[in-house]
């Protein structure tokens, strides 16, 4: 039997059991065989209970399969880097061990055993920036990225209510009339989840066991020193909404082509010198009163 019928006769019995799981593509201008497949844990029917993924894209040379092919792990979901990294030893091994026989299947079911034996997310929470431990409620988004339930809650509460105060700003012609859509905070994806049940969900084991903050002596002289600030500001005019300072999540600042700091009619102190508490809250006042701290 040629070399290029063994492939083939491996591709067809790849085809015919995987069937729509698996893509194969031959590029004649390389030679190379492309193939590709995501695989999931082994859940039997509850794809649900699928928490983490991982597609394989493998690249057949010439050779094959008496050369290992070229193996790749993409978009990996649920899995932290020691987590692929133990992956791609696995498959090393095992392409050494059937080297001169057809390895894509085995590497298939390798990977697949894998997920099965840690089907838990082992990536950190977007939210709360802990892990995921036993016992935990978590959410998997349809995009494949993972909350704790508690931590998933509190973003869409804080993000709806965002939401509503934006549009109740707007005139009524502006308003938006499809309503709150909620998004993956790492993808931004539109996700749907029932807020009922994730609100019942107790906060995640790490965040409860976390150590209570100190405030450091370091920290104390900041705030005297923020404190003063704060009283120039004040006596100078500045006013600070505290409740629209709390509800903010990002600052967003204007640059010019040149990649400096666009401040319009604010200029900062000439070069070389060295700017005081006190000018700083003058700079603060100028932007208060003229509306370029409200963009």
């Amino acid at each position: 039997m040629s070399l290029n019928e063994r492939v083939q006769e491996e591709l067809e019995a790849l085809e015919a059991i995987l069937m729509d799981d698996i893509s194969i593509t031959y590029d004649e201008q390389s030679c190379l065989t492309l193939i590709k497949s995501t695989i999931f844990p082994s859940t039997a029917n509850e794809v649900n209970k699928q928490y983490v993924c991982v597609t394989i894209e493998v690249k057949l040379p010439e050779d094959y399969p008496d050369s290992e092919p070229n193996v790749q792990l993409r978009n990996p979901r649920g899995l932290d880097d020691s987590t692929v990294n133990d992956l791609y030893k696995s498959i090393k091994e095992k392409c050494t061990e059937y080297l001169g026989q057809p390895v894509i299947f085995e590497l298939i079911e390798l990977i697949r055993e894998s997920l099965t034996e840690s089907n838990l997310p082992t990536c950190q929470c977007a939210v709360c920036l802990y892990g995921f431990s036993e016992g935990d409620s978590f959410t998997k988004t349809q995009c494949f990225h993972y909350f704790h339930s508690y931590c998933l809650y509190n973003h869409l509460e804080t993000t709806k209510r965002h939401y509503q105060e934006e549009q109740e700003k707007l005139p009524a012609w502006q308003k938006s009339t499809k309503g709150f859509q909620a998004i993956c905070p790492v993808c931004r994806e539109s996700i749907n989840c029932d807020v009922e049940e994730l609100k019942t969900a107790l906060p995640p084991k790490d965040l409860e066991n976390a150590q209570n903050f100190e405030v450091t002596k370091d920290l104390r002289v900041l705030q005297d020193r923020m404190k003063q600030l704060f009283s120039y500001q004040k006596s100078k005019g500045g006013i600070i909404d505290v409740e629209a300072e709390e509800n903010k999540l990002l600052l967003i600042t204007e640059t010019s082509d040149n990649g400096s700091t666009d401040t319009n009619e604010d200029p900062g102190p000439s070069d070389g010198a060295l700017e005081s508490d006190a000018q700083r809250g003058q700079r603060f006042d100028y932007r208060v009163s003229s509306g370029l701290n409200n963009r």
